[in-house]
């Protein structure tokens, strides 16, 4: 077969050959197969994958090689299958559109998503598969949303506000219950002027988070009705020092933990700077509010990122990398926290390209790390972590240090290594303390004082849990809150106070998902002990908060927590799901989940 063949796998699926014409496997299964391999990126033994798929066949060896020999007479040269393990190589010009959607490489898909992975298909007597399938296209579905998100939020920072529209509605159409989607939706209207049809697309929000969810819509819809394209206030110019003293007098409130009386002085600035002419002046105030939504208001990260893509704009306009570097650096965060792991990756590898600062760089990696560890790659997370906090340190960045460092003690501590993670989190704690950080201070004692229950002392662990979290009740912080919350749960569970323990982690759920920009990984480290002692105690939620850690770790691409959901589902007697825990904990290096899986 000649090259510039497409293999589409989203929505019904199909083989393009030139020509236009489109070539047909002979079997569902076959298209399994093609699917399982192209997206898991490992190789797959035979007897694995005849397993996976035939498992009620007489010979399930001999109907794994049928298909194998389908795919290789229906694609010929477009691809190279191996012997055992079995392995897909690509030819050159052979695209699979799955992997353009997961990579943010693709085009054409845009402009009108074609569907689900393998639509319609379904195996009967199959479960191990169906989990599997179940999970990948949540995973797919989620990057679909991810590149039109940022598609929707560079129009409006361009200023194409037709296209804006156009991006969000197709998000909405995708995914109507993600709170961001619908967010963002009202934000691109209200910015082109549609001021009554974003009442109503609020109004209908309203209406389907009742009937769906039984829960309201959070703050963040109603703001963005009031916020418009970058929340700036416009008048006649009042010069270029007028500009420049509000922006320091609004970086100033920020730092000093007067957000509002900040964010008021930053749009100012924007709009002040703007009226003047001075366009150095309005991409640094922009850049100072962007990151100010993003960092100091809960509720505010979709307003952040179309202030930071307005930036961007400016910014490339004008040619200024340096800016450029902080603003990629910091949609990159916007994107972690959200669970986008490829869109925050382009972002990251952009700000790179883009500095030589060391300062910078820290930062930069510190969020790479961040981004690798939620995905649970964890010897790569630590590289990238390592080497931020050595960069911290030489360019005289402590803050960064503490956080990074943070970070580095969370992957030990995931990995059961509790002497790493005590000496990585002593050491962010001794930096919090000498910069008196206190905004930062309730996650690193939170992950603190869970080695010391790891290790047996939970009255220390309890001391430096309560302090944590009056200090994130304080602050205001929901996953500062969450993540301390959780811990005391767990403390609850270890004295066998189930009821109570349970009465903590519900409450750790709702306090950091109750914004739609909360953490997804905090998130989904509350669900999984959750569910744990759900488990334990045989609370009737418990099948529907492990499905909801399923969807959620699926969507944000984080592979321990979705093998951890098969471990729970494995625990609840769901059929497959010991098999899928297996599949899914084989590419991971973690010792931990490996005595999860190995004890089911």
């Amino acid at each position: 077969m000649a090259s510039q063949v497409m293999i589409h796998l989203l929505g019904a699926p199909r083989i393009e050959v030139p020509g236009g014409s489109d070539a047909h496997l002979r079997g569902r299964k076959s298209w399994a197969v093609l699917a399982y391999l192209a997206l898991t990126r490992r190789p797959a033994s035979r007897q694995h994958l005849s397993a996976l798929l035939f498992p009620d066949a007489d010979d399930p060896l001999g109907a794994l090689r049928w298909a194998l020999a389908d795919l290789r007479r229906t694609l010929g040269s477009a691809i190279r299958l191996t012997g055992d393990p079995v392995e897909l190589h690509l030819a050159a010009g052979t695209t699979v559109d799955a992997e353009l959607v997961l990579t943010g490489t693709g085009e054409g898909w845009r402009t009108a998503v074609p569907g689900e992975l393998l639509e319609g298909i379904h195996l009967e007597g199959c479960p191990s598969f169906d989990t599997w399938l179940e999970i990948e296209r949540r995973r797919v579905g989620a990057a679909c949303e991810a590149v039109l998100h940022e598609q929707a939020l560079r129009h409006l920072g361009y200023g194409r506000l037709t296209e804006a529209v156009s991006s969000a509605s197709r998000l909405v159409e995708l995914n109507p219950l993600e709170e961001n989607n619908q967010v963002l939706l009202v934000r691109c209207l209200t910015a082109a002027g549609q001021t009554d049809t974003a009442r109503e697309q609020v109004e209908r929000c309203t209406r389907l988070f009742h009937r769906e969810l039984d829960v309201v819509p959070s703050a963040a819809l109603e703001t963005a009705l009031r916020a418009g394209r970058g929340s700036t206030h416009t008048g006649a110019s009042r010069g270029r020092e007028a500009a420049l003293a509000q922006l320091e007098a609004g970086q100033a409130a920020v730092n000093a933990g007067a957000v509002d009386a900040g964010l008021e002085c930053l749009r100012r600035a924007v709009g002040d700077a703007a009226a003047a002419g001075e366009d150095e002046i309005r991409v640094r105030a922009l850049i100072a509010l962007g990151s100010a939504l993003v960092h100091g208001v809960r509720g505010r990260d979709e307003e952040g990122a179309a202030v930071l893509h307005e930036a961007l704009a400016r910014a490339e306009d004008a040619g200024e990398r340096r800016a450029a570097a902080r603003i990629t650096r910091e949609l990159a965060f916007v994107d972690v926290q959200a669970g986008r792991r490829h869109r925050a990756d382009t972002w990251l590898d952009r700000a790179v390209s883009l500095t030589d600062d060391e300062a910078e760089l820290a930062a930069v990696l510190g969020i790479r790390g961040m981004n690798l560890s939620d995905s649970a790659r964890y010897a790569e997370a630590l590289t990238a972590l390592d080497e931020s906090v050595g960069r911290a340190h030489s360019s005289g960045a402590p803050r960064q240090a503490a956080w990074s460092s943070s970070l580095v003690g969370r992957v030990h501590l995931l990995r059961g290594d509790s002497a790493a993670a005590a000496e990585a989190l002593d050491h962010s704690l001794e930096i919090v303390r000498a910069e008196s950080w206190v905004a930062f201070a309730p996650w690193p004692e939170s992950l603190r004082a869970e080695v010391d229950r790891t290790e047996g002392r939970p009255g220390p662990a309890h001391s430096r849990l309560e302090h944590a979290f009056a200090l994130a009740c304080q602050l205001g912080d929901p996953c500062w809150e969450g993540i301390a919350a959780r811990g005391v749960g767990l403390l609850e569970a270890d004295g066998h106070d189930l009821p109570a323990a349970l009465r903590w982690l519900e409450d750790a759920g709702l306090r950091c998902g109750r914004w739609p920009d909360a953490y997804q990984w905090i998130r989904g480290h509350v669900l999984d002990a959750t569910c744990t002692v759900a488990i334990a105690c045989g609370h009737p939620r418990a099948s529907t908060w492990v499905e909801e850690l399923s969807a959620l770790a699926a969507r944000g691409e984080m592979a321990e927590l979705v093998a951890r959901s098969h471990v729970h589902r494995a625990h609840l007697g769901r059929p497959g799901a010991v098999e899928a825990a297996v599949d899914s904990a084989a590419g991971l290096d973690n010792p931990l989940v490996a005595e999860m899986v190995s004890a089911l």
